[in-house]
């Protein structure tokens, strides 16, 4: 009974995989349900959408980075940051998996930590046209001074519940 159950949940498991490539190809997606290495830059990344399922309904979704990397364009040495980007979609939502491997390849990225937070914050309203976005790049210190960067579009809708973003003021963040 094992061997059949086993040989179903692997039948069922390639299935639902396939299922899952499919899905998205034929969304036009070129990164979901396949190995994609991390790309060397944010000039190479690929963001990808996909279609809202409730583009008349205002909701907020929330992306918490709070291992982000980057390197300073001046020393080379790395930099962290926790960001926490929320928008409001309209007729797109970002493809979490594009989303990680973009925001990946800004380890091997030189920029400011102004440069890299609002870039993301532009490159994701390009992409996306959301109803609004705003992106928070809390960032650890260096030379003893944390740098705390927000960027965002225009207002958020009326009747939106729009949290705090939850990241206490520097005092050894963790």
């Amino acid at each position: 009974m094992s061997d059949m159950s086993d040989d179903a949940a692997k039948a069922g498991g390639l299935e639902r995989k396939s299922e899952t490539k499919s899905a998205a190809k034929s969304a036009g997606l070129t990164q979901l349900g396949r190995t994609t290495p991390l790309p060397q830059s944010p000039e190479e990344a690929q963001l990808e959408r996909v279609a809202n399922p409730h583009p008349d309904s205002d909701y907020l979704a929330r992306f918490t980075v709070p291992e982000f990397t980057t390197l300073c364009p001046v020393t080379g040495q790395p930099d962290f940051a926790h960001l926490v980007i929320d928008y409001v979609p309209d007729r797109w939502l970002v493809e979490s998996k594009s989303l990680k491997l973009y925001l990946g390849a800004f380890r091997n990225h030189a920029g400011f930590h102004e440069d890299c937070t609002v870039r993301i914050g532009k490159d994701l309203a390009d992409l996306l046209q959301p109803k609004f976005i705003r992106i928070g790049g809390y960032w650890y210190p260096r030379g003893g001074i944390p740098i705390d960067i927000f960027w965002q579009t225009g207002k958020a809708p009326k009747n939106l519940w729009l949290p705090d973003q939850n990241v206490p003021p520097y005092r050894g963040r963790g």
